[in-house]
């Protein structure tokens, strides 16, 4: 345990430090006396003390190394001494100044250069559209502010959607770097919906323009921003659509802030990427790609707003990054064709030392996972005021297998919903279509070989929810030592070969897991709080083999529901 967190007792009270983020789940009401205050606060000089030592081991290579998976080296990409300062190109920094072109030569002489870092000094860049180019290294000073415009007639109409404000595509030997901050101008791009927005942040946006839907939920930026989905729909019936014929729908075909497609060599080391049109941060097809102290900073209220998207990409590491999405943290997805099983699109993937505040989900897979996924593993991770904690979603017609996902060392606090969520039902309601058969396919969601041990939470509505598919339920989920507290327990729907071992849940409700549809599940050594009455009801027709074990059953009732006997308790 010491060697990824430090867990220290006192009574009914436990301490998790972590990456100087302390989470206290406290058992009960206590009035805590001077003696045990004394205790309690040397424990955590003591412990952050110890805590930053230890963080301080753990490298980069650290975690490649004692991955649950044979991880390949990940190299970063070197570039030659040679800087090409954007001020020598014709930038200017008086925030009035458009770069677009500047930028542009710089980043070209760098390139033909063979290569060398493109220097961003401080100061205030107004800017278009970057087009990455192979061997250079954008750097953006501490200091340095890159906004882009919010003249959207500057990004032109490419591949049915607005320019990317940063692109690059086949590329080798990229990078991003400094501490500069890069803004994305999205408060002129996104929608923004009622229920999302504070009174006052309503409005704000009010006064500055913009139309509202007739129902009165859905602020949009401009009139045609708002009508764009209905124009596309009635442009998908004409033949030979150009890039002309999307420019009226241009301001609601938002892009997302970064993407470099099918690159190898990729590395973002150090800026801020904030107030994203759509996703932040978001590479596709990239093998060989570092995102190593990276700021999110988006708001809550952000549209569609997600942090760090990673799509298609083999091996990946993700350290030391900090987010703030108004949709998912950090999230893996996947598309794609052929022996996804064999050879998954998404692949060998190292997510450690992040902190996720306001998002979606923590740490999110889906909902696309069509391409397959499999060595994903996320290690010493913080997520707080995070909807979800951990979010595994999909549903049919977009899914695929996911396997061999490793999550551990994982703190949590103050969830919205549910801590850990496996959902196949994404933007659907469960049991819709329950008269309705389906056949197992290649789109079928497939979620099963996952390893959580080792998580802590305290604060969320559901502790653990599983929400398989009739057809395909979710299987081989292993939890194991773990403390969760939430308004309630346990739901397995659907669910197959679930194991949990040295499991905590505290909740005042007076059944602890609800099982329906669920088979060979394993229950060993799991605790929970005094007010208990009923461990576990079980209903379903296929409910069954369901094992309890090393638990101590005596003040409540093992099992109720039509299925009760579908328990067995050693």
């Amino acid at each position: 345990m010491l060697g990824s967190a430090l867990l220290f007792a006192e009574d009914e009270f436990k301490y998790f430090i972590n990456n100087h983020l302390l989470v206290l789940i406290s058992i009960s009401k206590l009035y805590i006396p001077m003696k045990k205050l004394t205790f309690i606060i040397t424990t955590l000089a003591f412990g952050l003390t110890v805590g930053h030592s230890l963080a301080q081991e753990k490298t980069i290579d650290y975690y490649i190394a004692h991955a649950p998976f044979k991880m390949p080296a990940v190299p970063e990409p070197h570039f030659n001494s040679k800087v090409f300062n954007v001020k020598d190109y014709g930038a200017e920094s008086d925030g009035q100044t458009l770069n677009t072109a500047a930028f542009k030569k710089a980043i070209a002489a760098c390139n033909a250069a063979s290569g060398g870092t493109v220097l961003i000094p401080p100061g205030l860049w107004l800017t278009g559209p970057i087009v990455m180019k192979s061997n250079v290294n954008l750097h953006a000073e501490r200091g340095a502010i890159i906004t882009f415009t919010t003249d959207h007639t500057q990004y032109p109409i490419v591949n049915g959607k607005a320019q990317l404000p940063i692109s690059g595509s086949n590329l080798e030997n990229v990078a991003i770097t400094g501490e500069g901050i890069f803004d994305g101008g999205g408060d002129t791009w996104r929608p923004l919906k009622k229920s999302k927005a504070a009174p006052s942040l309503w409005s704000t946006m009010l006064k500055k323009g913009g139309v509202v839907s007739k129902d009165g939920s859905m602020y949009w930026p401009t009139q045609q921003a708002m009508e764009g989905e209905d124009y596309l729909k009635n442009l998908k019936s004409k033949p030979n659509v150009t890039a002309q014929d999307y420019l009226p729908a241009r301001d609601y075909l938002r892009p997302n802030l970064v993407v470099i497609t099918n690159s190898k060599n990729v590395l973002f080391d150090g800026p801020t990427f904030k107030n994203s049109p759509q996703f932040a941060l978001n590479p596709h097809g990239c093998t060989n790609m570092i995102v190593r102290n990276v700021t999110i900073n988006n708001e809550y209220s952000a549209q569609n707003g997600d942090g760090i998207d990673i799509s298609e990409c083999k091996n990946v590491l993700i350290y030391h990054c900090t987010v703030n999405a108004g949709d998912d943290g950090i999230c893996m997805k996947s598309s794609g064709k052929g022996d996804v099983l064999n050879n998954p699109a998404l692949k060998n993937v190292i997510i450690a030392d992040c902190i996720v505040y306001h998002a979606h989900g923590g740490f999110v897979i889906g909902s696309n996972t069509n391409g397959g996924m499999q060595n994903v593993y996320v290690t010493n991770c913080n997520y707080v005021n995070t909807d979800v904690g951990i979010r595994v979603k999909s549903s049919r017609g977009r899914g695929g297998p996911v396997h061999d996902i490793y999550i551990d060392n994982v703190y949590m606090y103050d969830i919205l919903n549910e801590a850990i969520l496996f959902s196949t039902y994404y933007e659907e309601t469960a049991g819709t279509a329950a008269n309705q058969k389906f056949e197992v396919n290649a789109t079928t969601p497939q979620f099963y070989n996952f390893y959580i041990s080792h998580v802590y939470g305290s604060g969320a509505k559901n502790a653990i929810s599983i929400t398989g598919l009739p057809e395909m339920p979710v299987n081989h989920i292993h939890f194991s030592d773990m403390v969760l507290s939430a308004d309630k327990g346990i739901d397995l729907t659907d669910a197959s070969d679930i194991s949990l071992k040295n499991v905590k849940v505290i909740t005042p409700q007076k059944t602890l897991i609800t099982a329906n549809n669920a088979w060979n599940i394993d229950l060993n050594n799991i605790s929970f709080a005094n007010n208990l009455q009923t461990f576990i009801d079980v209903k379903g027709d296929k409910s069954k083999a369901i094992t309890v074990s090393a638990t101590n059953l005596k003040s409540v009732k093992a099992s109720s529901g039509a299925l009760s006997s579908a328990v067995s308790v050693r």
